[in-house]
């Protein structure tokens, strides 16, 4: 049998029906569409067959989420009411002969509609986070703006998605959190207390260490969304640019300019690359927060590191950024952040050294109250790196969070499941909290699981 194929983005488009209601209008319908160089006819071909699928919707108490083909999956999802969102997938395939004939099996249980749907749902979430809601950005700019804002931000976007990787932590999409000594904790609180009063311009902050969270000032859905942006994104970029930097033979010579070394090891991710170099102003991002509720704020997002420290700096969007302002941050910032990031450091060396290396079981876990994650399904807990299990298991697990969704939020559930491999995978949920283990025990029956689970 040949490698199974990937799993690749066919098509992926936005379309609101209430703009084309006439015939000969469908064009008007369509605000983005991917891949762009999609003939016209193709295209309202398209969005045709949405609207007769989400047509067939209103007799049916169960909404159509998708549509299974044998060599596609068509994903929905309503952003907001008369927007929507589609992506088609292809499904794995591979080949195998027989008999000297080749023969095509498509591996439908691939693709996982749970799970998919929240890739459009992301979609959705990333680009409210820098450009605000639909219908605010047709209230401030109109539909043309709209559209040439979907074309800016999708196009770079759909780039970055990794189909093939997406599992059970994009379904939670939860944020990991780093467990500190209640006095170093305290220290970070009281550092934050401190900026925020010498610079009543910032209305929130969030502080990482690691990629993990150790403080933050947002709302908890605000934060997901920017917890996802700065793991996938923003420190990927950052990390490979410092790397480039580091290995041009230029950065020798320029570590010993006092321009470019204040002297502390903070610098900003987001903002002028050098406080001293006023031609080099840099970049932030425009944010806009709390947009589920009727007062939206937009804020410039700036963010600043030393060593492992991270600080994000939400500041109120009608303040003018300029270099007297970031000069007197980084002054502030540098010195102490650098000092809490040596110290965090040395707690996290002890804390690490007494963890085992390689854990018993493979486990996730999710609390919907926090949205803490924890897990062992990848190496560095992070989903930066390969999975620590095989596919399977992870679509099993899939699975089991799916049917444990449909269990009323106020009820407690276990699902016991043992795969083709002999391996077992438990998910329980109890008191808003999700726990899924993989335990690989050859010839061990249900008791014997349920006991170790018990255990766990």
């Amino acid at each position: 049998m040949s490698k199974k194929s990937d799993i690749l983005l066919m098509n992926f488009f936005i379309f609101n029906s209430t703009y084309g209601p006439k015939e000969g209008e469908e064009e008007k319908k369509i605000l983005y569409f991917y891949p762009p160089a999609t003939d016209i006819d193709e295209k309202i071909k398209q969005i045709g067959h949405i609207d007769r699928v989400l047509f067939a919707r209103t007799f049916s108490d169960q909404p159509c989420e998708s549509v299974h083909n044998q060599k596609t999956r068509l994903l929905f999802y309503e952003a907001e009411p008369n927007f929507w969102f589609v992506m088609s997938v292809s499904i794995p395939y591979s080949q195998r002969v027989k008999d000297g004939q080749t023969f095509v099996e498509y591996h439908e249980e691939d693709i996982q509609d749970s799970l998919f749907r929240v890739v459009l749902q992301q979609a959705y979430s990333m680009f409210k986070l820098f450009n605000g809601t639909f219908h605010g950005l047709l209230e401030r700019s109109g539909i043309d703006s709209l559209k040439h804002r979907f074309e800016q931000f999708y196009t770079k976007y759909l780039l970055t998605l990794n189909l093939k990787h997406s599992d059970i932590l994009d379904i939670f999409d939860g944020i990991h959190f780093l467990p500190l000594d209640k006095n170093t904790y305290l220290r970070i609180q009281c550092f934050i207390n401190q900026i925020e009063a010498a610079f009543p311009q910032i209305k929130y902050t969030a502080f990482l260490y690691n990629d993990q969270v150790v403080w933050s000032g947002l709302e908890q859905e605000d934060m997901r969304v920017i917890y996802r942006y700065l793991k996938t994104t923003l420190f990927p970029a950052y990390m490979e640019q410092e790397f480039q930097v580091q290995s041009s033979p230029a950065h020798s010579s320029a570590l010993s300019s006092p321009a470019s070394n204040p002297g502390h090891y903070g610098k900003f991710i987001l903002g002028p690359p050098n406080v001293h170099d006023i031609t080099c102003p840099g970049k932030t991002h425009r944010t806009y927060l709390n947009t589920h509720t009727e007062t939206t704020e937009e804020c410039h997002l700036v963010v600043y590191r030393a060593l492992s420290a991270t600080i994000c700096l939400f500041v109120e969007g009608d303040f003018q950024l300029n270099f007297d302002f970031w000069r007197k941050l980084d002054s502030r910032l540098g010195p102490q952040l650098g000092q809490l990031a040596s110290d965090i450091a040395e707690h996290y060396a002890k804390r690490t050294n007494t963890l085992v290396s390689e854990p018993m079981f493979k486990y996730v876990y999710f609390n919907h109250m926090n949205l803490a994650t924890k897990t062992t399904l990848h190496v560095d807990s992070t989903k930066t790196s390969g999975a620590s299990i095989s596919p399977e298991l992870l679509r099993i697990i899939c699975d089991l969070n799916h049917d444990l969704s449909s269990i009323d939020s106020s009820d407690d559930g276990e699902i016991f499941v043992k795969s083709c491999g002999d391996s077992w995978v438990v998910g329980k949920k109890s008191d808003q909290r999700e726990f899924y283990v993989v335990i690989n025990q050859k010839n061990a029956n249900l008791i014997e699981i349920n006991g170790e689970c018990f255990l766990l």
